[in-house]
């Protein structure tokens, strides 16, 4: 593989077209927005000068990197000489499979169609499209340069070979890849999101403060970030809509979201993107050192 096509320039998909770039694929990210692909390509730039302060890159590669990026704002253009397509799209599982039913309808037949989907049915989204075989899920993590897990989540026709060759892919970019299988939340938000939600409802129902929660998991647990302020980065509203996927998959109680959370998110406080959540980012500036604590 040696064309890759990125769907989506926000942070999942400005940070998995840097990371392709980076090892020398050509890249093809591709957003409805000019806006936003002019936002990705100055957030690429950021983050490789950064790492240029610290010696890890050339000046020389950043400019390698930033060559390996070509721009588009249609579908048609970005994906004709795709060799895979990753769909970095917002977490809504209709626009997943109105993109996934146009992207098998127009990519290269050879094309392989990845989902960075961090909850929603690899199996479900592959039902759009007649090549079932080569839809998997490559669940990236933010920041997706720093970060070295990528959950690779095979459906239920996903074939041995698409999935040898996406861990094989994987490696190839400096990631370690773990198969898992298609059920909901996968491994990662299963696991994660409980935890984040059972805060909520510590903090709900009084048990303790948001600092005093965060620091408890921070100093007791080795976690590098409390469950209250990885909400906040994560997103509260991607947080409440991965818990609803989980509740509503395994029609158990124990993953309805708390009635904290959904009223936040109707609140309009989603954490760092919103400039409030569990902590205040528009006061404090925290929002900037949260985006970067990793990038230190």
């Amino acid at each position: 593989m040696e064309n890759i096509t990125v769907i989506g320039a926000g942070t999942m998909g400005n940070g998995i077209a840097h990371v392709f770039a980076q090892n020398g694929f050509e890249v093809s990210l591709v957003d409805i927005s000019q806006e936003a692909l002019d936002n990705a390509l100055n957030t690429i730039g950021k983050n490789l000068d950064r790492m240029i302060a610290k010696e890890k890159i050339t000046e020389g590669e950043k400019k390698s990197t930033l060559d390996h990026i070509t721009t588009f704002t249609t579908i048609d253009e970005g994906i004709a000489e795709a060799d895979l397509i990753v769909e970095a799209a917002t977490e809504n599982v209709n626009l997943k499979m109105k993109i996934f039913q146009e992207l098998d309808e127009k990519a290269p037949e050879r094309a392989i169609l990845a989902t960075n989907t961090s909850s929603i049915s690899i199996t479900q989204i592959a039902a759009q499209t007649n090549r079932a075989d080569k839809v998997i899920g490559m669940h990236f993590m933010n920041p997706v340069p720093i970060m070295k897990l990528v959950e690779v989540i095979r459906g239920y026709n996903t074939s041995d070979e698409v999935t040898n060759q996406i861990m094989g892919l994987s490696k190839s970019l400096g990631k370690v890849p773990v198969e898992v299988n298609d059920y909901p939340g996968f491994i990662a938000n299963r696991i994660l999101m409980p935890m984040i939600n059972e805060a909520i409802y510590s903090l709900y129902e009084g048990v303790a403060g948001v600092e005093e929660i965060d620091t408890v998991m921070k100093l007791g647990m080795a976690h590098p970030m409390g469950p209250l302020q990885l909400a906040d980065f994560i997103g509260l509203d991607v947080c409440l809509s991965i818990l609803n996927v989980l509740h509503d998959g395994f029609k158990n109680p124990k993953y309805a979201p708390c009635p904290l959370l959904v009223n936040m998110v109707m609140a309009g406080k989603k954490g760092v993107k919103s400039g409030e959540g569990f902590y205040n980012y528009a006061e404090s500036r925290k929002a900037e050192k949260v985006s970067h604590q990793f990038l230190k």
